[in-house]
C-alpha cells in the first residue's frame, strides 16, 4: 500500500471526456430511433408521470430491452468500445499519476455520471478507475436488464463524493458514508478532491468540492463556451478551460497546478488561489 498522500481527481462522463452521451454511439442508432427522437420520448415520459429524468431513460433503455437479446449486459459492454473521447483522454491518466507521483502525490481517477456503467466498463479507459459510479441495472438470467439497480441523477453525484472522501466505496454502506469522520481519518479530504464536469448536471458536485475546500473544473467545446462562462459567472467552479487533455493543453496545466497545491508546493507559475 502507497505511502503516498492521495489526491482524488472525479470526472462527469458523458461530455466531459467522451464527445458525446454514451448512448448515442451504438445504442440509439441501434434501436432504430435519433438521439432528438429517444431524449424527446425521454422528457415526454418524465413530464406525463412527474418521473426522474434518468428513470425515465433507463425506463425506455429496459422497455427496448424486452425481447431483444442483443440488448444485454454483455451488448452494453461492447458498446464502450465505439466511444470517442476527446483529445488527449486515453493518454491522460497515466501522464497525471506520473505527474502527481513525482511530487509525492497518488492520484486516483473516479467517475460519477448518469450514463452507464456497463457501457464505461467497455470503454477505452475502463481500467484506469479506482472505482466507477455510474447507473447500472439488474439482469435476468439471460442478461436482460429489467430494473435499474442504481440510478445516479444529478444531486444523487454528490453521495458519491462522501463515499469517495470517507473511503465508503461499496453502495451498500450506508453507514461509514453518513457517519461524521474526523478531518485526520478521511480517505481523501475534500481539500485534496478534483472535480471535472460539464455542465448544468454536475453544477451540484462541482459547487460542493468548491465550497469544501477543493476544485472544479468546467471544460467545454466550442458549442458550450457559453454555458461554461455561466458557470464561472455564478461562482460554481474555479476554472473552465476546453476539452482538450492533451499535453500543455489549458486543463493539463490547471490540474497539474492543483495536484503542485495539494501537495504543497507554492513555486508553480499556474498555480491556482
Amino acid at each position: 500500500m502507497s505511502n503516498l498522500k492521495k489526491a482524488a481527481i472525479m470526472y462527469d462522463f458523458d461530455k466531459t471526456l467522451c464527445t458525446t452521451d454514451m448512448q448515442e454511439y451504438v445504442f440509439i442508432p441501434g434501436v432504430g430511433e435519433t438521439p432528438e427522437k429517444f431524449w424527446a420520448d425521454c422528457a415526454e415520459l418524465q413530464k406525463k408521470y412527474d418521473m426522474d429524468g434518468v428513470l425515465a431513460y433507463l425506463y425506455f433503455i429496459i422497455r427496448k430491452a424486452r425481447g431483444n437479446l442483443l440488448l444485454t449486459k454483455k451488448s452494453l459492454v461492447e458498446q464502450g468500445r465505439h466511444i470517442k473521447f476527446f483529445d488527449g483522454v486515453t493518454e491522460w491518466f497515466d501522464r497525471i499519476n506520473a505527474y502527481a507521483a513525482g511530487i509525492g502525490l497518488l492520484a486516483e481517477h473516479y467517475v460519477i455520471s448518469s450514463g452507464l456503467k456497463s457501457i464505461i466498463e467497455g470503454s477505452a479507459v475502463a481500467d484506469k478507475f479506482k472505482k466507477i459510479f455510474a447507473c447500472e441495472f439488474c439482469y435476468d438470467k439471460d442478461g436482460v436488464p429489467f430494473w435499474p439497480a442504481v440510478a445516479v441523477n444529478f444531486t444523487e453525484k454528490t453521495q458519491y463524493l462522501f463515499r469517495i472522501s470517507k473511503g465508503s466505496m461499496d453502495i451498500k454502506d450506508a453507514l461509514t458514508v453518513n457517519r461524521a469522520v474526523p478531518q485526520e481519518k478521511l480517505y481523501v479530504p475534500f481539500c485534496d478532491m478534483i472535480y471535472i464536469g460539464d455542465g448544468i448536471t454536475d453544477v451540484p458536485s462541482m459547487k460542493l468540492t468548491k465550497n469544501y475546500g477543493g476544485y472544479s473544473l468546467g471544460v467545454y467545446t466550442d458549442a458550450s463556451r457559453e454555458n461554461a462562462q455561466i458557470l464561472i459567472d455564478e461562482g460554481r467552479v474555479n476554472a473552465i478551460a476546453p476539452a482538450d487533455y492533451r499535453e500543455g493543453g489549458e486543463a493539463d496545466l490547471l490540474i497539474k497546478a492543483r495536484l503542485r497545491h495539494i501537495a504543497g508546493i507554492k513555486d508553480c507559475p499556474h498555480e491556482i488561489k
